[in-house]
């Protein structure tokens, strides 16, 4: 399963990183959301972490983004936050292909059990 993480942070792209990689994924990352769009467009990839409070281009904006440009079901997304509550986001975004919501602080079994979710319904 081939992965893209969108997040500003450093350590966190690290620790998820080495968790995906570890699982036999193969993992990218990019450092923002102008970053991230740019390579979705020109790549596949079976499941992206978007973080949603990214400076300049945030995550509502690469979902904007890629709505427009019509590749929102080329790939997972996953939102991967901890500044929106899960509820309020998932209603925001309604319809417009978000596949679900992960916490941050990410919770190593819970990134596991999501990769494994996925995994399994792309086989």
């Amino acid at each position: 399963m081939r992965v893209l993480q969108i997040d500003d942070n450093d350590d966190i792209r690290k620790f998820v990183g080495m968790t995906v990689s570890s699982m036999g994924h193969d993992y990218e990352s990019a450092d923002g959301g102008r970053k991230g769009v740019e390579m979705i467009e020109n790549n596949q990839y079976d499941m992206v972490l978007l973080d949603m409070s990214m400076p300049e281009f945030s995550g509502i904006d690469v979902i904007n983004d890629l709505s427009s440009k019509n590749l929102m079901t080329k790939q997972k997304i996953v939102i991967f936050s901890a500044s929106v509550k899960k509820d309020d986001i998932i209603e925001e975004l309604q319809g417009k292909g978000i596949h679900s919501f992960l916490p941050k602080p990410v919770d190593i079994d819970e990134l596991i059990d999501k990769l494994t979710e996925i995994e399994d319904e792309i086989k």
